[in-house]
């Protein structure tokens, strides 16, 4: 093995994204404060950070753009609030963050871990009304996205 070869070896992962992070908030939640920090400081600490910033309009897809920066980052902070549920794109970015295996590093934004485990507390009355609108099959993969991250619990606002 030459010296080149040990280059690859030791190469940091993160090289291979555009992005180190894609931040997944609800906008009227925490962009205006925690986000916006959090955001800020990423940036300021030199981590390339994508942060989307667009409402969807209602019926409306995730954006490409959206899913190619899911696929284009190293890593993934979801700042889940109490009306992240309630977002489509919410969901939507933290089902493909599932699905692509992405490093996700939740962050609990004034709410209880179990209730993102379990959609309860401020999320359940958002999921009934999303199977009512899309059905069983569509919302099951939003209840294993947000299952999986209620079972990273070591980020909890609430407790700092």
């Amino acid at each position: 093995m030459d010296d080149d070869d040990d280059d690859d070896i030791y190469s940091t992962p993160s090289f291979r994204y555009r992005w180190d992070v894609f931040l997944s908030f609800k906008r009227e939640d925490s962009r205006h404060n925690f986000t916006e920090t959090l955001s800020r400081e990423l940036i300021r600490n030199g981590i390339r950070t994508f942060r989307y910033d667009e409402e969807l309009e209602r019926g409306e897809e995730i954006a490409p753009s959206l899913v190619e920066a899911i696929q284009d980052s190293a890593a993934a902070i979801a700042v889940i609030s109490s009306k992240y549920a309630s977002s489509r794109r919410c969901l939507e970015e933290l089902a493909r963050i599932v699905e692509y295996r992405k490093l996700n590093l939740p962050v609990f934004y004034k709410v209880d871990p179990s209730d993102v485990r379990r959609q309860k507390g401020p999320f359940e009355e958002d999921f009934v009304k999303l199977v009512q609108r899309f059905g069983e099959n569509k919302v099951g993969r939003w209840r294993r996205a947000m299952e999986k991250a209620g079972d990273i619990s070591d980020w909890d606002s609430r407790i700092w």
